[in-house]
Protein backbone atom coordinates (compact mmCIF):
# COMPACT_ATOMS: atom_id res chain seq x y z
CA UNK A 1 0.00 0.00 0.00
CA UNK A 2 1.43 3.38 -1.02
CA UNK A 3 -0.29 5.51 1.65
CA UNK A 4 -0.08 5.23 5.43
CA UNK A 5 -2.54 7.48 7.28
CA UNK A 6 -1.51 8.76 10.71
CA UNK A 7 -2.87 10.90 13.55
CA UNK A 8 0.42 11.81 15.26
CA UNK A 9 0.72 12.54 18.97
CA UNK A 10 0.48 16.26 19.63
CA UNK A 11 -2.26 16.86 17.02
CA UNK A 12 -6.01 16.47 17.58
CA UNK A 13 -7.49 13.04 16.85
CA UNK A 14 -10.22 13.75 14.30
CA UNK A 15 -12.49 10.87 13.28
CA UNK A 16 -13.44 12.31 9.89
CA UNK A 17 -9.85 12.23 8.55
CA UNK A 18 -6.22 11.62 9.48
CA UNK A 19 -3.79 14.50 9.93
CA UNK A 20 -0.90 13.01 7.91
CA UNK A 21 -0.52 10.80 4.85
CA UNK A 22 2.89 9.22 4.27
CA UNK A 23 3.32 8.27 0.60
CA UNK A 24 5.76 5.62 -0.58
CA UNK A 25 4.38 4.80 -4.04
CA UNK A 26 5.78 5.80 -7.38
CA UNK A 27 2.84 7.08 -9.44
CA UNK A 28 1.23 10.43 -8.56
CA UNK A 29 -2.39 10.87 -9.59
CA UNK A 30 -4.13 14.23 -9.55
CA UNK A 31 -7.93 14.06 -9.80
CA UNK A 32 -9.70 17.18 -11.05
CA UNK A 33 -12.47 18.54 -8.88
CA UNK A 34 -15.45 16.19 -9.17
CA UNK A 35 -18.97 17.55 -8.94
CA UNK A 36 -22.31 15.73 -8.62
CA UNK A 37 -22.63 14.74 -12.27
CA UNK A 38 -23.54 11.24 -13.32
CA UNK A 39 -21.85 9.59 -16.31
CA UNK A 40 -24.24 11.41 -18.67
CA UNK A 41 -23.45 14.86 -17.23
CA UNK A 42 -26.76 15.22 -15.35
CA UNK A 43 -26.63 16.72 -11.85
CA UNK A 44 -27.42 14.20 -9.11
CA UNK A 45 -29.25 15.39 -5.97
CA UNK A 46 -30.10 18.95 -6.91
CA UNK A 47 -30.52 20.86 -3.63
CA UNK A 48 -29.41 17.83 -1.56
CA UNK A 49 -25.93 18.27 -0.05
CA UNK A 50 -25.64 14.66 1.18
CA UNK A 51 -26.58 13.24 -2.24
CA UNK A 52 -24.10 15.53 -3.99
CA UNK A 53 -21.28 14.69 -1.58
CA UNK A 54 -21.97 10.99 -2.17
CA UNK A 55 -21.86 11.43 -5.96
CA UNK A 56 -18.65 13.49 -5.79
CA UNK A 57 -16.90 10.79 -3.75
CA UNK A 58 -18.16 8.08 -6.12
CA UNK A 59 -16.85 10.10 -9.06
CA UNK A 60 -13.45 10.44 -7.37
CA UNK A 61 -13.45 6.66 -6.86
CA UNK A 62 -14.23 6.14 -10.56
CA UNK A 63 -11.35 8.41 -11.54
CA UNK A 64 -9.02 6.60 -9.12
CA UNK A 65 -10.01 3.23 -10.55
CA UNK A 66 -9.19 4.48 -14.06
CA UNK A 67 -5.67 5.23 -12.78
CA UNK A 68 -5.39 1.80 -11.15
CA UNK A 69 -6.11 2.98 -7.61
CA UNK A 70 -8.75 3.38 -4.92
CA UNK A 71 -9.48 5.63 -1.95
CA UNK A 72 -6.80 3.77 0.01
CA UNK A 73 -4.28 5.46 -2.31
CA UNK A 74 -5.50 9.02 -1.65
CA UNK A 75 -2.95 11.23 0.07
CA UNK A 76 -5.07 14.43 0.18
CA UNK A 77 -8.63 15.58 -0.49
CA UNK A 78 -9.78 19.14 -0.96
CA UNK A 79 -13.53 19.76 -0.68
CA UNK A 80 -15.27 22.97 -1.73
CA UNK A 81 -18.78 23.53 -0.34
CA UNK A 82 -21.08 26.36 -1.40
CA UNK A 83 -22.21 28.62 1.48
CA UNK A 84 -20.55 26.37 4.08
CA UNK A 85 -21.67 26.66 7.69
CA UNK A 86 -20.83 24.18 10.48
CA UNK A 87 -24.48 23.09 10.75
CA UNK A 88 -24.05 21.41 7.33
CA UNK A 89 -21.50 18.94 8.75
CA UNK A 90 -24.09 16.19 9.47
CA UNK A 91 -25.26 16.29 5.82
CA UNK A 92 -21.67 16.26 4.62
CA UNK A 93 -20.90 13.29 6.87
CA UNK A 94 -24.01 11.46 5.69
CA UNK A 95 -22.90 11.80 2.07
CA UNK A 96 -19.41 10.52 2.87
CA UNK A 97 -20.87 7.59 4.84
CA UNK A 98 -23.20 6.63 1.97
CA UNK A 99 -20.30 6.71 -0.49
CA UNK A 100 -18.13 4.69 1.91
CA UNK A 101 -20.86 2.04 2.21
CA UNK A 102 -21.05 1.71 -1.59
CA UNK A 103 -17.26 1.67 -1.98
CA UNK A 104 -16.53 -0.64 0.93
CA UNK A 105 -13.83 1.81 2.01
CA UNK A 106 -13.99 4.72 4.44
CA UNK A 107 -12.18 7.69 2.88
CA UNK A 108 -10.22 9.35 5.72
CA UNK A 109 -7.11 10.88 4.13
CA UNK A 110 -5.96 14.33 5.19
CA UNK A 111 -8.47 16.84 3.89
CA UNK A 112 -9.29 20.49 3.65
CA UNK A 113 -12.86 21.77 3.51
CA UNK A 114 -13.25 25.24 2.01
CA UNK A 115 -16.44 27.29 1.96
CA UNK A 116 -16.99 29.03 -1.37
CA UNK A 117 -19.57 31.44 -2.77
CA UNK A 118 -20.35 29.37 -5.86
CA UNK A 119 -19.15 26.61 -8.17
CA UNK A 120 -19.19 26.25 -11.95
CA UNK A 121 -22.88 25.36 -12.22
CA UNK A 122 -25.46 26.97 -9.92
CA UNK A 123 -27.00 23.65 -8.81
CA UNK A 124 -23.63 22.23 -7.71
CA UNK A 125 -23.22 22.42 -3.94
CA UNK A 126 -19.87 20.60 -3.55
CA UNK A 127 -16.72 19.74 -5.46
CA UNK A 128 -14.05 17.22 -4.38
CA UNK A 129 -10.51 16.95 -5.73
CA UNK A 130 -7.92 14.34 -4.80
CA UNK A 131 -4.23 13.60 -4.94
CA UNK A 132 -3.23 9.94 -4.81
CA UNK A 133 -0.02 7.93 -4.80
CA UNK A 134 -0.13 4.46 -6.32
CA UNK A 135 2.53 1.73 -6.15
Amino acid sequence: MAITLVNPDGLPKIDAYRQVAVATGSKLVFIAGQVAWDADGATVGEGDLAAQVEQCYLNVATALAAAGGSFSDVAKLTVYVVDWTPDKMPLFGEGVARAAAKLGDTPVPPGTLVGVAALDVPEHLVEVEATAVID
